[in-house]
C-alpha cells in the first residue's frame, strides 16, 4: 500500500507514525495493496479554505476527506487512488485537551476517522455513529498493540 505524507503546517508531527497508522488502517481493512492514499497536513488557515470551497462551511475544521476510488472499483491498468486526508494538527491540538486526549492522541484519532469516511462510513445518524466510533476505537487500540 502506497501511503503519502505531505507536512505543509509549522507544527512538530510525528509522520512516520501516521503513515504506520494509515497503513495499518488501510491493511485491517483490507483495501487492496494496489490502492494509494495520501496525507496531507495543513495550517488553520489552509484547511478552512478547503472546508469553505468543498462543504461551504465557514471557519477551520480537524479533517476533511476527499475520496477519489472506491476500493475494486478502479479501471485496470489506471492507478487505484482511495483519496486525500487533510488534518489540521493546530485544530486538533486546541481541541485535544477538551476531548481528555494528549495532541498526538487527538491527530491519531482524526486519521483513522478520515480514511474511514474515504472507504464510505459515515455519522450522519446515531447508529452510523455508533458504528464509525466502535470501528474506530478497535483500529486505534489494535495499531497500539503492534510492535513497531
Amino acid at each position: 500500500m502506497a501511503v503519502f505524507l505531505a507536512d505543509e503546517q509549522e507544527g512538530a508531527v510525528d509522520g512516520d507514525e501516521l503513515l504506520a497508522l494509515a497503513r495499518h488502517v488501510l491493511a485491517e481493512q483490507r483495501v487492496p495493496e494496489d490502492m494509494e492514499l495520501s496525507l496531507l497536513l495543513v495550517d488553520a488557515d489552509t484547511i478552512a479554505e478547503l472546508n469553505a470551497e468543498h462543504l461551504g462551511k465557514v471557519g477551520p475544521t480537524d479533517v476533511l476527506a476527499f475520496p477519489i476510488d472506491h476500493p475494486g472499483e478502479a479501471l485496470p491498468d489506471v492507478p487505484a487512488v482511495l483519496g486525500d486526508v487533510v488534518l489540521c494538527p493546530a485544530i486538533a491540538a486546541a481541541q485535544a485537551s477538551g476531548l481528555g486526549r494528549s495532541p498526538a492522541a487527538e491527530l491519531r484519532l482524526l486519521t483513522v476517522h478520515g480514511i474511514l469516511h474515504l472507504l464510505g462510513m459515515d455519522h450522519a445518524d446515531p447508529a452510523a455513529e455508533r458504528e464509525m466510533f466502535a470501528l474506530t476505537d478497535r483500529l486505534l487500540a489494535s495499531f497500539a498493540a503492534v510492535e513497531r
